[in-house]
């Protein structure tokens, strides 16, 4: 292929690449033009805070999207987070650290000018050109040829190289370029410019030319040289900006520069902006007509300006002596002072019908108009401003002696007629025929020194407002209502106040922030400053909400009303709505990023647009409307915050408005200083999706891969064994606000979902199975819009000895044999263990059999020796249990002898005698049931369980024992409780148990002198259980043997066997409850048990 056709191919290929590049410029966003560098975001990067160890002196950006930074110690990658310096590969060096220039070319090669020669690096490869080599390469460009140009000095001679298929030829050799080439620039014609220590030269086409010109070239860029709108070529010097016209070099002038200064870089960006860097002045930026600046008292990094670019999303990067600076566009620009407001403080904000702006500040009344600024003063002192020179550089006019009441301008409001009313401590005034006309007198006295009516001020008689004067509105039959935070509620009518009503004559302690009429003529609506609503009319307040009804609790600071009637108001427990009687408020629950909202406004679209204490938030006006239908709905809503200019505040300014919509739909509201604007159908939106990259993989501290082609699909880095903490660094290529960048990213293999983060551009892993992984990560920039393809890197991690297949295998073979093994000697070991528990078991089955034969003796004894005592106690009432029989067969033989003589008589008396029969027959049954007791009591059987009224057997037992307490002279009394419930148990055994403690009684009573008594109590006692004591007036327990009375065979009778007590007790514990002893005082013993009851019992009885 012959040079002319390689010419051709290498002029396609490169218009191919214009083209991509130009199509993608216009997806980029770019610098507001109408705004000042100020008005920009701004952000710096200082080398004293570690950002770099030398000064940055060139800038590119290749097509991966990195910014690339060159400086006196190497050469730097950056993201817009981290910084990292380029790692040289093995066998490859640059010719030297300090980096001259650098310049992408449109293949994507990054060219290196060095102190010591020229480089590039592409697809991980470096090349180095010998014909440069111990040059240093000042300036660099490729030509629309796609020829790299090369300008520096080679000892004391000039140089300028072009480079082409690898190869270079180099010019000066002959001395005409003089010391050194510091520039190059190709203008829209295709000229090639070279700023040399002789002049300034055209290259091409045609032969070289030289320009003399007196004015020496500064830098070492070819940021020197650029071209004018009109095609002239722009020269920067030790004297200003220069115009080459008709090879002569012409002052360029620019506004506001001054005489002379000195020009070191020039760059256009993309809007039609010159950039200018000086050596001494920092930054300055002529737009639209004007020029403003930006150095180092601004919070530039450095006056001393190294180098300018323009980004693909359009920020601009400023090079310093001290660091490195970015400015941006914001969605939220904030006019200030530096634009020519009277103040930084701006207390209400009035967008005019003829689409000027008035902005009430401390220091005069500001109407913006189309960016000329009059200032409108009662006194032509003035607090802030400037000189009458930056006045007319920034457009300001200044009118005095206005009719202004006073220079701080509080609230605004234009009425039905178009006139412009302003609200100042000393009273209000309106705007007509280019003047103020103050609606007031003169003040009046202070009443008993009462400080709230130092600024009472009389209207035709009437008090006029004056003081803080927080609000004030009107409607269109010419109804003025302004609010006062001391005097009240004040309502005009043309120039004369016609009413003052007092706060408290509305039941309220304090004042109304918030005004806004209503369409009802007369009708209007406050807000408070200490919460809540109401609509007044008619003199009357008609309507009022409260927290409790469901407003938003604190300060109302704003009030907007629907065409359909609804009203709006801000609060701080955030945005409420009230239509038709009902309130509902929209706060962080609903998914507000906050609650406290200062003012709420709709733009043209109808989207709400809120001012929160955490930025600005913008929700559709469809996402209300779901809202508004179910008032638990969960809103999406886009937060502005200071990445993108809003300047957050915690309290209002205390006057209104607050936010004004121009007639172009711009919303201007009041941020912590000046007027912040922002434009809904205009918003700054990035649609480049950031390039993602895998940069490195760590693991336990040692980096194992590094991306250096930039491409991280090609490689497959592996991983030694065990390697216990992974990480992956990874990155997304957006300037714009790279701290909102966000991630996704997932580790095939390992996470079952994407984990998304925010500026987080590591990821962790611990303990990886050895295997191949691939690990997959997207990202969107500060718009959301994201490069769903993002970038993925497949690695893998080796196993060790004992985690391969062989391994594996060989661990389950031999496992399978020794588990054979120990199988088999199990087995065996089985089978003589079950020998010999078989022989255990025979021997334990015996001893079970006697055990058993045994403890059946044991019971049988217990019951036997339970039937002796029994018995023994029915031994012992022999003599009283003859004595009760005895009585009833009396009783009935000397009934029968009655009835006998009746019948004898010559008449028997048969009523007589069968009433003597009768009582024959209760006898015999009395002394039936008598046997009937003992025969029970002296029977031996089985234990039977039933219900049983205990009651019942106390009874029973004084029938039995009443004639052995009566030998005695032994008186019993009973006192059972009526509702006592039933228990289980063995009628016999219970009997038995009452019988001995009865007993005891009596033989403990019998001998002592005095009163013998012995009371037998039945109650309910605690968690369900009955009570039964029997208490006597006896002897007493045993001194210091209270404890052994329970033991067996111990007795203190001389006849006892010592088993009573300890039987009954054991008869009581089979039953579930207790027995003890305690003394009776004054003088005896009293005996306890309980039983439980049991719920059946309970529902039996």
């Amino acid at each position: 292929m012959d040079a002319s056709m390689e010419r051709a191919h290498r002029h396609s290929r490169a218009m191919i690449a214009l083209g991509i590049l130009l199509a993608c410029s216009t997806l980029a966003s770019a610098l507001d033009p109408s705004l000042d560098i100020s008005q920009y975001e701004h952000k710096s990067w200082k080398i004293r805070e570690g950002f770099s160890k030398g000064r940055v002196t060139s800038i590119a950006q290749t097509p991966d999207g990195y910014l690339w930074l060159g400086t006196e110690f190497g050469l730097l990658r950056f993201d817009g987070v981290r910084n990292v310096l380029w790692d040289q590969t093995a066998g490859e060096h640059l010719p030297s650290h300090y980096i001259r220039n650098l310049l992408t070319a449109r293949d994507g090669r990054l060219w290196i000018g060095t102190y010591k020669g020229l480089a590039s690096w592409k697809d991980g490869k470096l090349t180095e050109y010998r014909e440069l080599a111990g040059q240093t390469v000042d300036a660099l460009l490729e030509d629309r040829e796609g020829t790299v140009w090369a300008g520096g000095y080679a000892g004391s001679i000039g140089k300028l190289c072009a480079i082409q298929s690898g190869s270079a030829q180099c010019y000066g050799d002959d001395g005409r370029l003089g010391l050194w080439v510091a520039s190059l620039y190709e203008d829209s014609r295709g000229n090639l410019w070279a700023g040399a220590q002789t002049g300034l030269w055209r290259w091409k086409p045609g032969p070289p030319k030289l320009y003399p010109t007196q004015y020496a070239v500064i830098g070492t860029s070819s940021q020197t040289l650029n071209e004018s709108g009109d095609g002239a070529l722009l020269i920067a010097t030790q004297d200003g900006i220069r115009k080459l016209v008709d090879g002569k070099a012409e002052e360029y002038s620019l506004p506001g520069t001054g005489p002379r200064f000195q020009a070191a870089r020039l760059l256009w960006d993309r809007n039609g902006g010159l950039w200018i860097g000086t050596p001494d002045r920092g930054l300055l930026h002529v737009h639209q007509g004007r020029t403003d600046g930006f150095t180092h008292s601004d919070g530039l990094s450095g006056d001393y300006i190294n180098k300018l670019s323009e980004d693909r999303e359009g920020n601009i990067w400023v090079a310093t002596l001290n660091g490195l600076d970015r400015f941006r566009d914001l969605a939220v620009p904030t006019i200030s002072v530096r634009q020519g407001l009277s103040n930084a403080i701006v207390w209400s904000a009035l967008a005019a019908r003829d689409g000027s702006v008035w902005l009430g500040t401390p220091d005069g009344l500001n109407r913006w108009n189309n960016g000329q600024i009059t200032i409108y003063r009662k006194r032509g002192s003035r607090t802030g401003g400037g000189s009458n020179k930056q006045e007319r550089e920034l457009n300001v006019r200044e009118v005095v002696d206005s009719g202004l009441p006073d220079d701080g301008v509080e609230s605004l409001f234009q009425d039905d007629r178009g006139r412009i009313w302003a609200l100042t401590e000393n009273g209000a005034a309106y705007f007509e025929n280019g003047r103020f006309i103050p609606v007031r007198t003169s003040p009046t006295h202070v009443e008993n020194g009462d400080p709230r009516q130092r600024h009472v001020t009389t209207v035709l008689g009437l008090v006029a407002p004056g003081g803080q004067l927080h609000s004030i509105t009107g409607d269109n039959s010419g109804n003025i209502w302004i609010s006062d935070q001391h005097q009240g509620l004040f309502h005009l009518l043309g120039r004369s106040v016609v009413e003052r009503i007092p706060w408290a004559r509305l039941g309220r302690k304090d004042w109304a922030m918030a005004l806004l009429s209503s369409p009802v003529p007369g009708g209007l609506w406050l807000g408070f400053s200490q919460g809540g609503l109401a609509y007044f009319d008619d003199g009357k307040v008609r309507e009022s909400y409260g927290s409790v009804d469901g407003l938003g609790q604190g300060i109302v600071t704003s009030l907007s009303l629907d065409l359909d009637g609804t009203l709006w108001a801000a609060t701080e427990g955030g945005l409420s709505r009230v239509k038709n009687g009902r309130v509902a408020t929209l706060n962080s629950q609903n998914g507000l990023p906050c609650d406290t909202v200062f003012w709420m406004m709709q733009d043209d679209a109808h989207s709400f647009w809120l001012y929160m204490a955490c930025g600005v938030v913008r929700i559709a006006g469809t996402e209300i409307d779901a809202w508004v239908t179910d008032p638990k709905r969960t809103i999406q809503s886009t937060v502005f915050d200071s990445s993108d200019g809003v300047r957050g505040r915690a309290l209002t300014t205390g006057y209104t408005p607050l936010v004004t919509k121009t007639v172009n739909g711009r919303l201007w509201f009041l941020p912590l200083d000046g007027v912040s604007v922002i434009d809904p159908r205009h918003l700054p939106v990035n649609k480049l999706p950031p390039p993602v990259h895998i940069e490195q993989v760590t693991a336990d501290r040692k980096t194992y891969w590094s991306n250096l082609s930039g491409d991280a699909s090609s490689s497959h880095p592996r991983l030694p064994s065990l390697v216990r903490d992974l990480t992956i660094d990874y990155t997304a290529l957006s300037f714009v606000a790279p701290e909102k960048v966000r991630f996704r990213y997932k580790l095939e293999g390992q996470d079952p979902d994407w984990k998304e983060v925010v500026n987080d551009r590591e990821a962790h892993y611990s303990n990886l199975a050895p295997g191949n992984y691939r690990f997959r990560v997207a990202a969107c920039n500060n718009s959301g819009v994201w490069n769903e393809a993002g970038a993925f890197l497949d690695f893998s991690i080796a196993p060790a000895y004992y985690q391969t297949t062989w391994f594996r295998v060989s661990w389950v073979t031999a496992f399978v044999v020794l588990l054979w093994c120990t199988y088999r000697l199990r087995v065996r070991s089985i089978q003589q263990r079950s020998e010999q528990l078989a022989l255990i078991n025979a021997k334990l089955e015996a001893q079970i059999a006697e055990r058993k034969q045994a403890e059946q003796a044991l019971r049988q004894a217990q019951a036997d020796l339970t039937y002796a005592n029994r018995v023994s106690s029915m031994g012992e009432l022999t003599a009283s249990l003859a004595h009760e029989v005895n009585q009833p067969i009396a009783a009935a033989i000397t009934d029968a002898n009655t009835c006998l003589r009746w019948l004898s008589r010559d008449h028997p008396d048969l009523e007589e005698a069968r009433a003597a029969a009768s009582r024959i027959v209760q006898d015999g049954r009395r002394a039936g049931e008598i046997v009937k007791r003992v025969r029970l009591l002296f029977k031996k059987g089985t234990l039977q369980r039933e219900l049983i009224d205990l009651n019942e057997i106390i009874r029973e037992m004084m029938l039995l024992l009443h004639s052995e307490a009566t030998q005695f002279a032994v008186s019993v009394r009973t006192e059972l409780a009526a509702d006592l419930p039933l228990v289980m148990g063995d009628r016999v055994q219970l009997q038995q148990v009452l019988m001995n403690l009865i007993l005891n009684g009596i033989d403990a009573t019998k001998d002592v002198d005095g009163m013998r008594e012995l009371t037998i109590q039945s109650q309910r006692g605690e968690d369900d259980q009955v009570l039964i004591s029997v208490s006597d007036t006896g002897v007493g327990l045993p001194p210091q043997q209270a404890d052994k009375i329970f033991n067996a065979f111990f007795t203190t009778k001389t006849h006892g066997t010592g088993m009573g007590l300890r039987i009954s007790r054991s008869i009581v514990e089979s039953h579930g409850g207790r027995l003890w002893a305690a003394d009776n005082l004054p003088r005896g013993a009293r005996f306890c048990f309980t039983l439980p009851t049991k719920a059946e019992a309970h529902q039996e009885k």
